[in-house]
């Protein structure tokens, strides 16, 4: 059955959500996006499923942190129902255990509609495992839930082991997942990029602590101590943390080997990545990092911290390494070993590539489909 009405409901419909939502599209054409967010589709994929805009989000935030995403309340509209109650959807798919999905489940009986929470990963800020409270009401959630989809088997083992979550009702396959040619943009006007010394690493992400940017330019600080400047590290975003961290570098003549790019469009992402050797994301939490299934995906080698889900899909001495960002030292040892090693970056992106041969946008979508007939149609 084709005609089954599928909603989604996510707080901000970003680029690497669409993909998998768009192949989703394919299966059941009557899908549509309700978020609060929305800079557009992405090159490629316009007009593949509906989008509505509901109100405005509002941020409350409970407990700061510096090096996490800290504790949290958003804010969602609540004439979300409403416009679900028009929609009749069959099946709503929720990310993660926000007011949009409490709503949801809450007016199940009322909407007579499926409920499959879509919880991305798991990170020490977003788990609450040492608060009773929110984990009492999450296991009510997860009770009332059909199913839920999960990027990785950490995502898995909490939604299991922590949510109690039947084993059979839980999904595991990455379904954020990147295509590749939303990464590029058809204008003739090309970017400049500017001359680079090999290896090149590339940084992309917000320049803010919980990246973990600062660990990595003190390696890089180690390498210049040892004489090692025969890199580049390029750094492709912007943030708070700007200002600080180009000090640093200056104070660590640093500037040889790194280059501020500063913001990028989505679409632009992809000659920067063409245009490196080796990936590096040393984040201190993410639930995911979608950034390092990009970089695989256009055939880069990756250095990837511990503490982003999406470390999962590094295979350590075959597409990359996986390290603690907290130990510069050994950041430094494995970017020398790129260094020192001319051809590796190219054979690990190789690997790269074959490993995300598995996580297509087209098997995300085929994953979300089977999800919703084994939801829709169980007796």
């Amino acid at each position: 059955m084709t005609n089954y009405r599928v909603a989604w409901l996510l707080t901000s419909a970003v680029f690497y959500w669409q993909p998998a939502i768009a192949n989703l599209a394919k299966f059941f054409p009557m899908t549509t996006v309700y978020t609060t967010r929305w800079l557009g589709f992405a090159k490629g994929l316009e007009n593949s499923f509906q989008v509505e805009l509901v109100g405005e989000r509002k941020f409350l935030s409970v407990e700061k942190s510096e090096t996490g995403y800290g504790n949290n309340f958003t804010y969602m509209p609540l004439k979300i129902i409403n416009r679900l109650l028009q929609f009749k959807p069959h099946i709503i798919f929720s990310n993660a255990f926000g007011l949009w999905t409490f709503l949801a489940l809450l007016f199940k009986p009322l909407g007579k509609w499926r409920v499959v929470i879509a919880y991305e990963g798991c990170s020490p800020s977003v788990d609450f495992r040492n608060s009773p409270h929110r984990l009492a009401l999450r296991r009510t959630m997860v009770q009332a839930a059909d199913a839920f989809i999960t990027n990785s088997n950490a995502g898995k083992a909490y939604l299991t082991e922590f949510l109690n979550a039947s084993v059979e009702r839980v999904f595991v396959q990455p379904y954020e997942v990147p295509a590749a040619n939303t990464l590029f943009t058809e204008d003739a006007n090309k970017l400049v990029i500017p001359q680079t010394k090999q290896p090149v690493f590339i940084f992309v992400g917000k320049v803010a602590p919980r990246k973990g940017l600062h660990l990595l330019l003190e390696a890089c600080a180690i390498l210049a101590k040892q004489g090692c400047c025969d890199y580049t590290l390029q750094i492709v975003g912007d943030g708070q943390q700007r200002q600080e961290l180009e000090e640093f570098c200056q104070k660590n003549n640093l500037q040889a080997s790194v280059q501020w790019v500063g913001r990028v469009d989505y679409a632009r992402l992809g000659e920067y990545f063409s245009n490196a050797d080796v990936f590096i994301l040393p984040t201190l939490e993410d639930t995911w990092g979608v950034v390092v299934l990009e970089a695989m995906v256009l055939g880069k080698a990756i250095l990837c911290s511990k503490f982003a889900g999406a470390s999962e899909l590094v295979v350590e001495g075959e597409n990359g390494y996986i390290f603690d960002p907290n130990n510069p030292e050994k950041v430094a040892e494995l970017m020398r070993h790129f260094i020192n090693n001319p051809n590796l970056a190219k054979s690990m992106g190789i690997s790269s590539q074959q490993i995300m041969n598995q996580y297509t946008p087209e098997a995300a979508g085929k994953l979300l489909a089977e999800v919703t007939y084994k939801v829709l149609e169980a007796k």
